[in-house]
């Protein structure tokens, strides 16, 4: 593998590698140079597993022990629940703290798994094995965990980075076109908040792109990876900059909260969301009718939602929104643009504007 087909998110002593590049399922080396004991914990789903574990278990065959726990494909599955049943069995197959654990799936899995590794012991590696879109650009990169809760999503969990994370591209081809439409909401996120140029590359390119080929997806993989390993690296925990990275996550948390989990794809939800940021920011004077009609035929061209539920009111927004993580002190803080390629938060939106762009 040649040295661009690594990206480093730089975090000091805990500095780890994004690998990408095609068959790195099937790397036993790669796996094996980031294992520090002879124990292993794969978690994956019920989707995943015929597909790639396998593949996943040939490059562990050396390991003495090495348990499988496969949960249910969903985001409705994604609950204390569904935690607690990864530690019954590990803990019925006595893993000490030299275990590794390894998230073979997409965000929902990956999110479990890292909070699951956070949380055994006090702590035990794990290793990101993204196979969705959305997943390798955006959930596995970054050190975020979490569970849902009824009440609010990734409302419980910690930040816990990997000591990797191993982007197979040749996953993407067994994605449904639903599902990877959802992993294009949050590559088009990157190009709005941060890299304008990257922005017109993908409006450029949206055609390659939707028909998978292999160089423009690994191109715009490795920008968002990029683009992400930044952010986090200058603001691990959310504290200032980082938050960017939530463009139309507050909406689109709010929508997922109502619809039921599940019943939106994140990327789905994110996509509306984007959309009534991008209103907002209109409103504002920060982005012109241009932009939002640019977002909104791109979102359209990979089958992804511009709207809300139309049976979502404001004071069904407004509910929901007071949950999000991101409010402070009462007050709601919203990621807008400032322009193409650069995003500010803010936590001065009036009921009033909202009301105007979700009305």
């Amino acid at each position: 593998m040649n040295q661009s087909d690594v990206i480093h998110v730089e975090l000091g002593e805990r500095r780890y590698p994004i690998y990408i590049g095609e068959d790195l399922l099937k790397d036993s080396d790669l796996l094996a140079s980031h294992l520090t004991g002879g124990q292993v914990v794969v978690v994956t789903n019920e989707t995943v597993a015929p597909l790639y574990l396998s593949q996943i278990l040939d490059a562990l065959a050396s390991k003495p022990c090495v348990t499988v726990v496969t949960l249910p494909d969903g985001e409705q599955y994604k609950t204390w629940e569904t935690l607690g049943s990864i530690f019954d069995q590990v803990l019925a197959d006595r893993h000490n703290r030299t275990t590794t654990f390894i998230a073979l799936g997409g965000g929902v899995v990956g999110d479990i798994t890292g909070f699951a590794a956070a949380c055994y012991q006090r702590g035990v590696d794990f290793i990101q094995v993204p196979t969705t879109l959305l997943a390798q650009v955006d959930s596995s990169v970054g050190g975020k965990t979490a569970v849902n809760h009824p009440l609010g999503k990734n409302m419980i969990g910690a930040f816990y980075q990997p000591k990797a994370v191993l982007i197979d591209t040749r996953s993407l081809s067994t994605l449904g076109d639903r599902e990877f439409a959802a992993g294009m909401a949050e590559v088009i996120k990157y190009g709005l908040i941060a890299d304008s140029a990257f922005y017109e590359w993908l409006l450029a390119n949206k055609s390659l792109l939707k028909n998978r080929d292999p160089v423009a997806l690994k191109q715009a993989i490795t920008r968002s990876c990029e683009l992400k390993a930044e952010v986090v690296a200058s603001d691990e925990r959310e504290s200032g900059r980082r938050a960017i990275l939530n463009l139309g996550h507050t909406f689109g948390h709010a929508i997922e909260t109502f619809s039921g989990y599940g019943a939106w794809l994140h990327g789905e939800a994110v996509a509306a969301g984007m959309v009534l940021a991008l209103k907002l920011s209109s409103l504002r004077g920060a982005a012109t009718e241009h932009d939002l009609a640019d977002l909104e035929a791109l979102l359209s061209y990979f089958g992804l939602p511009t709207g809300a539920p139309v049976d979502m009111s404001l004071g069904d927004f407004m509910s929901l929104m007071a949950l999000d993580k991101k409010v402070q002190d009462g007050r709601l803080r919203f990621v807008l643009l400032e322009g193409l390629g650069s995003a500010i938060v803010v936590s001065d939106v009036t009921e009033q504007e909202l009301s105007r762009i979700i009305a």
